[in-house]
């Protein structure tokens, strides 16, 4: 932290320095990497690198000035190979590092810039949900929807189960059925795998019919969404457990 602050208040951590504050990692080199919007001299132990960065590209970890996660991992396309890239952004989905500045965002603000085209690239391959927030996961997911023509859900909607409440991304209540959209990185770790099935186990006890799907699911797999989605939307509702269908 002293090397930062020593750089000026206007210095901070950013780079191979940052992913590795962040968690992601094999992304550490050794040397401190820190991003000044004036060009000085880098010394031992330390890579000074110039940009100017936006305000909703840096924020503040235990009082340390840090590039966002999104701004991280565009930083490290510019200076790591796409293996060591792809791991830092599958670490970033399991650490739930979202951001409200995505790196699709990052594309269109910094078209020039080093590493645009190793992210591009993973963007396009679908492997990337990191810097998708909720809200966009869920507007992609109802634009989904109306293009195929498929009834829409009620969003974010409140749900009584085994005597408590619980609020379901999106569902159809006559039909009932729900659709969870497992964001880039909110059900990455075990405890929220084990949570998210524990749920899914009390809604089809139920009588509900729960259907995961992903950013990159949607990406890469939308007719079979749709059709699953279409066939129980359009078939009879599931009956309660310990219930008989009529």
């Amino acid at each position: 932290m002293a090397a930062v602050l020593a750089e000026g208040p206007s210095a901070v951590l950013s780079h191979r320095s940052a992913a590795a504050l962040w968690g992601l990692r094999g992304a550490a080199h050794g040397r401190i990497d820190v991003t000044v919007p004036k060009a000085r001299r880098s010394r031992a132990g330390l890579q000074v690198r110039q940009a100017l960065l936006a305000a909703d590209e840096v924020t503040i970890v235990g009082a340390m000035p840090v590039t966002t996660p999104p701004r991280t991992l565009l930083d490290l396309a510019g200076v790591v190979g796409r293996r060591a890239l792809e791991r830092a952004v599958d670490e970033a989905e399991v650490l739930r590092l979202a951001d409200e500045l995505s790196l699709a965002d990052l594309l269109v603000r910094h078209p020039g810039r080093r590493g645009v085209s190793a992210i591009r690239r993973l963007l396009e391959a679908g492997r990337i949900g990191a810097g998708v927030t909720r809200s966009e996961l869920e507007e992609r997911f109802l634009v989904f929807l109306q293009s195929g023509g498929l009834p829409l859900p009620e969003v974010n909607a409140a749900l009584s189960l085994a005597g408590g409440w619980i609020e379901a991304d999106c569902l159809w209540r006559s039909q009932r059925v729900i659709v969870e959209l497992d964001g880039y990185a909110s059900h990455g770790t075990r405890s929220a795998f084990e949570r998210d099935r524990a749920r899914d186990r009390m809604l089809q006890a139920a009588g509900w019919r729960v259907l995961r799907v992903t950013w990159r699911q949607l990406h890469e797999q939308p007719g079979a969404i749709a059709a699953e989605l279409g066939t129980l939307l359009s078939s009879p509702r599931a009956p309660r457990c310990g219930q008989f269908a009529t």
